[in-house]
């Protein structure tokens, strides 16, 4: 549970993804293109993943993408595009540091 209380607090934005999921590309792909500069962990690449994805399940995340904002989980796919069609991402980014403009 530190390993990923330490990786989700490394950046403004850090997602848990695997390489092979298309709502992770997706989740990538909407932040990037705001300009997020977020750190992406592929679970499906690391040493430590399997490990890794089992203490994010005990935070209550079942599947991938697992996105952080600002250290807090923020959740799954279903929650970014959530808080994007409320207009509230893009608030919630630039309190956390991961937008300037």
């Amino acid at each position: 549970m530190e390993r990923v209380k330490q990786l989700a607090s490394e950046r403004a934005v850090v997602i848990f993804s695997r390489t092979t999921c298309c709502m992770c590309h997706t989740i990538k792909t909407l932040l990037g293109g705001f300009g997020v500069n977020a750190a992406v962990h592929e679970l499906d690449e690391m040493p430590q993943g399997r490990e890794i994805e089992h203490a994010l399940a005990r935070l209550g995340c079942q599947s991938t993408p697992m996105v952080f904002i600002g250290g807090e989980l923020v959740g799954g796919a279903n929650e970014v595009m959530s808080l994007h069609l409320n207009r509230s991402l893009i608030p919630m980014l630039r309190r956390a540091g991961a937008l300037w403009v």
